[in-house]
């Protein structure tokens, strides 16, 4: 079977660029080996937030007096929490299901790989192979869990992030390897159940170590407020899985200080890594780079002309919202649209533990490195009306500014609902605003989003509130 478009894996790259492709008169054909949607709908972004909801709603519950609400002692149900993520994955499981009819694309079941002549080859679950061909054929296989190379991951007693939502019983102890967006927001899940966790971070920061230092520092005292052990600036010796429990050995890079942690279960979190093998890459001499992902132009194409790639599999951040960028903006051009590459310095960065984390752009140490003079402003939530209304006064907001033209060059987010608050800061940056127009536009009041105005005011010198 032929088709004017073949995508292999349907994923947040994946299906977004089959349907708009055939929006723009494409005959598309999407490969998927497991679930359509991918690890993002099936095991990552959905699911994951649905168990953040739980531990949250738990958590209100349990501080329902803060509000001048009596209630029973509440108790986790964990069964019931993960079979309620795993209901709203398949929901939208299908819903993308839906979306594929919608649009006609046609949907093949199996594993894909690329052969010569602009063929791929598909192998279904019962062994049988069928081959279909298209001019264009985009690559968005994804990414999966890296595990340290002296840790391998038996999905047992050292688990990654797929078996951390389908555990058969709560662990009393866990520790989480890697402080990044997955590992923290694990840390804060099972934590927040009554799993005594201890989050290890190679790096200095602890908690989200990427972020601003100002931002890990407040989710670093956050934590450990909330009773998860940080341990910032260490190195994981060894995992030793023979005994009962768990033996991990780990040492500070501060002192050379070892000492032994024992718990239930490891979360290894130190990352992804792209699948990129038994694809069928070498046999068209695909170029990648050195950890594996594929090298591509502004527009996605590989070395290989009408091969393309998106997603995970590239060296670009591996986030949801990138991928389906990515793989819209390679549609579009392969139609013959006159299209813009994507500016990856205004990528926004989301983090759903409790409180949570967002920004978009330079941190305040990036810029200054980049030789900027700066205007820096931070409004805290403590100062805002509708967060102590709330009983939501951890946190801040913090802008960074050019000092000479004013430009936003980052915002950094820490607090309840900046999730939804951050996509102010990347439209203001996709328009090049500066900080007085962000000043005079008038925000709402009572809101939380007041604080972008706020923390601005604070970097001219005009803060009424503080």
């Amino acid at each position: 079977m032929s088709f004017d478009l073949i995508v292999l894996g349907s994923g947040p790259g994946g299906y977004p660029a089959a349907i708009r492709a055939s929006q723009l008169g494409m005959k598309v054909a999407i490969i998927e080996r497991e679930n359509l949607g991918g690890i993002c709908l099936n095991w990552g972004c959905i699911p994951t937030k649905a168990l953040l909801k739980s531990a949250q709603v738990f958590n209100y519950i349990n501080h329902a007096e803060d509000y001048g609400i009596k209630v029973s002692k509440a108790s986790p149900d964990f069964d019931k929490m993960i079979s309620r993520s795993r209901g709203v994955a398949d929901g939208m499981s299908k819903g993308i299901q839906f979306l594929m009819k919608k649009n006609k694309i046609t949907v093949i079941e199996g594993e894909g790989k690329l052969v010569r002549g602009k063929k791929v080859v598909v192998t279904d679950s019962k062994g049988s192979k069928k081959e279909y061909s298209a001019p264009n054929i985009i690559i968005a296989t994804g990414a999966r869990s890296r595990a340290l190379p002296n840790i391998p991951i038996d999905n047992k007693k050292v688990i990654g992030y797929r078996k951390a939502m389908t555990l058969p019983k709560q662990p009393k102890r866990m520790v989480v390897i890697g402080a990044g967006a997955i590992g923290v927001e694990f840390a804060y899940f099972y934590n927040s159940i009554g799993t005594e966790v201890t989050v290890v971070e190679f790096l200095e920061n602890g908690l989200l170590p990427r972020e601003d230092k100002d931002v890990s520092k407040e989710l670093n005292k956050v934590f450990k407020k909330t009773g998860v052990n940080v341990l910032g600036n260490t190195a994981v010796q060894s995992v030793d899985t023979k005994g009962k429990t768990v033996k991990v050995t780990v040492k500070s890079r501060k002192n050379d200080k070892e000492e032994v942690i024992e718990c239930d279960v490891v979360l290894s979190a130190t990352g992804i890594m792209p699948n990129t093998e038994d694809i069928g890459l070498e046999v068209l001499g695909i170029n990648k780079g050195k950890h594996g992902h594929i090298e591509v132009n502004e527009f996605y194409q590989t070395n290989v002309p009408g091969i393309y790639a998106i997603g995970d599999v590239l060296d670009t951040p591996a986030l949801a919202h990138v991928a389906t960028a990515e793989g819209i903006t390679c549609v579009e051009k392969i139609s013959g649209m006159n299209v813009q590459p994507i500016n990856y310095k205004i990528i926004p960065s989301c983090t759903y533990c409790s409180p949570e984390v967002a920004s978009v752009g330079l941190t305040e140490e990036a810029a200054k490195e980049a030789g900027y003079s700066l205007k820096v402003g931070k409004f805290p939530f403590s100062a805002s009306g509708k967060a102590s209304a709330s009983g939501a006064k951890e946190g801040f907001v913090k802008v960074i500014y050019d000092e000479k033209y004013g430009e936003l060059l980052g915002a950094h987010m820490i607090g309840s609902n900046v999730t939804e608050m951050i996509a102010e800061m990347v439209v203001a940056m996709n328009l090049e605003t500066t900080g007085h127009e962000i000043l005079k536009s008038i925000h709402p009041h009572p809101t939380m989003s007041e604080a972008v105005m706020e923390a601005t005011a604070v970097a001219y010198d005009e803060v009424i509130h503080l």
